[in-house]
């Protein structure tokens, strides 16, 4: 993975000790949560908005894993130490699945307002990872059939929900990656222990419901 010059300095966080914020993060994620977490790849520090990964057309620019690969994702608190204290500036990814929270993610405009519907009628949702492009919407781990069986019953699934379930990977806060900052839309509380995420059945059925109802057509990206 390459070494991006400069950015140690610029995102250590103000706490006395000089922790960097991300080792914080990084360290509350795989030891208190149980979340496992790996470096990501981080963007080119000649061209801040590109990857730093060998792919020019790469479609998620810095918000995954290259070198450590997604395998290599711990919830041990000495490599992960090791790996953001040398590299405070790399991305924390989760490896969703398994143990670890998955997610549903949309198109941010389309999930601020189905977000908003869901406030209305009483939904309860966990933590809501947000970029400026998408926002994502942590959910219960699930199987590949289990998600196969649920879109299938349904008449209409928008086209712009995507699904981070097992064998697959989240950017998480504080992040910045090539769509931008990484933040808690609906953060988890301070303190708490792994955060309480609902069911994918019941997130996908109100997103969608919420979507239909609301007439909001979601792009398609």
């Amino acid at each position: 993975m390459r070494e991006i010059p400069g950015r140690r300095r610029r995102i250590r966080s103000r706490h006395g000790d000089g922790t960097p914020e991300s080792v914080d993060a990084a360290l509350t994620f795989a030891t208190r949560w149980q979340w496992p977490v790996v470096p990501g790849v981080g963007l080119d520090a000649r061209q801040p908005d590109r990857c730093a990964c060998p792919d020019p057309d790469c479609t998620v620019p810095g918000a995954h894993p290259l070198d450590p690969g997604l395998l290599a994702a711990t919830t041990d608190a000495r490599m992960v130490r090791w790996w953001w204290t040398s590299r405070p500036g790399a991305p924390i990814v989760l490896a969703t699945g398994g143990k670890a929270p998955c997610a549903v993610s949309l198109p941010a405009l389309s999930a601020a307002r189905a977000l908003r519907a869901l406030d209305r009628v009483g939904m309860r949702l966990g933590p809501v990872v947000a970029s400026p492009t998408r926002w994502a919407i942590l959910v219960q781990p699930y199987s590949m059939e289990q998600l196969g069986e649920l879109l299938y019953a349904k008449d209409f699934v928008p086209g712009s929900l995507r699904f981070h379930g097992e064998g697959g990977y989240l950017a998480l806060p504080p992040s910045r990656t090539g769509a931008g900052p990484i933040r808690w839309e609906r953060a988890p509380l301070p303190g708490s222990a792994s955060p309480w995420v609902p069911g994918v059945e019941a997130v996908v059925d109100a997103v969608v419901d919420a979507l239909t109802r609301t007439g909001v057509s979601a792009p398609e990206f």
